[in-house]
């Protein structure tokens, strides 16, 4: 009988190390020309795919609400979802309408270049702002997982968060080697109270850990070209 020659697998390593802190997305914020700034401030909020982004329309944007619809059939995994904004994007995204409906009456696109849909964020305007403060080799989908993780850093759930970005399964935080920070102060916390016998010397999370806070950002509006929220 000829034996099955044993074929060791290769170890996979499909860990992304892609992310922004909120220093770079500022930086790059303000340097890009508006029409890529507008898919980087909706991408690094939400986590949404660039793809749904450049095909996002005005009718499905809800600023007073602080909402933007995804209909059923248009996205990656075929699922319509609602999307949260928070004030930094529907600012934006305010001074943005403002300035189309002046210039171009007729745009019912979110993502334009003088009126007309972007196919795809512009990559040449992409990479020249990002060697322009030196974030050469930054990907415009690491604003993705930065999202997902920055959504579960503050104690949003992994069910929310994916349900928010639009991932199916929790392989993402897998994949995005996603940590939820609060989990992990819990387990030191419970580890070191078991080896205390005396509930004086016991101490909390707070005073264990300094836990990350929540940055909340307003644009500048003395920054920018065209329209002057951006």
């Amino acid at each position: 009988m000829i034996s099955t020659p044993h074929i060791p697998h290769l170890q996979e390593n499909n860990v992304r190390q892609g992310f922004f802190t909120d220093e770079e997305y500022q930086l790059l914020r303000a340097v890009l020309p508006d029409h890529v700034k507008i898919p980087l401030i909706i991408a690094y909020w939400t986590g949404m795919r660039a793809g749904e982004i450049v095909m996002l329309r005005w009718e499905q944007v809800d600023l007073e609400r602080g909402l933007i619809r995804l209909e059923p059939g248009t996205t990656k995994n075929n699922q319509g979802r609602l999307i949260p904004l928070v004030k930094e994007v529907t600012e934006a995204l305010w001074q943005w309408k403002q300035w189309t409906l002046n210039r171009y009456p007729s745009c019912s696109w979110v993502c334009h270049f003088r009126g007309e849909r972007l196919q795809r964020v512009p990559k040449s305007a992409w990479q020249k702002a990002c060697e322009r403060v030196g974030l050469k080799g930054k990907l415009f989908h690491d604003l993705r997982r930065t999202a997902v993780r920055n959504m579960v850093r503050v104690g949003i759930s992994e069910r929310v968060a994916m349900t928010i970005s639009g991932h199916k399964t929790r392989s993402v935080f897998d994949r995005y080697d996603i940590v939820n920070e609060k989990d992990l102060l819990e387990a030191a916390i419970c580890l070191q109270q078991h080896y205390i016998s005396d509930p004086e010397e016991r101490i909390s999370s707070e005073e264990l850990f300094e836990l990350p806070e929540q940055h909340h950002y307003s644009p500048d509006l003395s920054q920018g070209h065209g329209p002057k929220s951006l």
